[in-house]
């Protein structure tokens, strides 16, 4: 059993598709793999694939987290040596950026910070997203945090609108970016 865990945090872009794909390749690297989905990613896998969730949940060998637990319930999930936070979206970028916690994933990803957790980021939008003024604040505001965003030569470039090809997403990049 691997003895590191990474909390692997999902967003809903295109990539989350494949999200078996960097738990795979994690979990080859040596890390035990908590998969934390947003609300909308969540959505995504329950209601256009059909049994996903608890395919996911065997892979991992851990719930798949979407919500915050009541106060009274027990983490059901082991604290994170690291985290991953692939696919980034813009929205969630800035809200992050802002220290917006209103959902679980945001709520562990900027609580990351303020523990000094080893954070990468691998964001996905289109390049019309990518141009609004909050993104590049919002990365520079992350990166002086510590976070490591995975944006440009390396990582993700933005692709054209309703032109990004999921199959090219860089998961291996941000595998190789999380502490050895």
């Amino acid at each position: 059993m691997n003895n590191r865990t990474l909390y692997l945090v999902a967003g809903a872009a295109p990539p989350v598709r494949r999200i078996d794909v960097p738990i795979q390749a994690a979990q080859k690297a040596g890390w035990d793999v908590c998969l934390i989905l947003t609300p909308y990613a969540y959505r995504w896998a329950i209601e256009d694939m059909e049994g996903e969730i608890d395919r996911l949940q065997r892979l991992t060998r851990h719930p798949v987290r979407h919500q915050y637990k009541l106060p009274s319930e027990e983490d059901v999930l082991p604290a994170p040596d690291a985290i991953l936070v692939a696919p980034l979206t813009s929205n969630s970028l800035n809200k992050w950026a802002a220290g917006i916690s209103d959902t679980l994933a945001l709520g562990l990803i900027t609580e990351g910070i303020g523990l000094g957790l080893p954070i990468v980021a691998l964001p996905h939008w289109n390049a019309a997203q990518g141009k609004h003024p909050a993104v590049a604040r919002s990365v520079e505001t992350l990166r002086s945090a510590g976070v490591t965003v995975l944006l440009g030569e390396g990582g993700f470039v933005p692709h054209h609108p309703r032109q990004g090809d999921v199959d090219a997403y860089p998961w291996q990049a941000a595998i190789d970016a999380l502490p050895g």
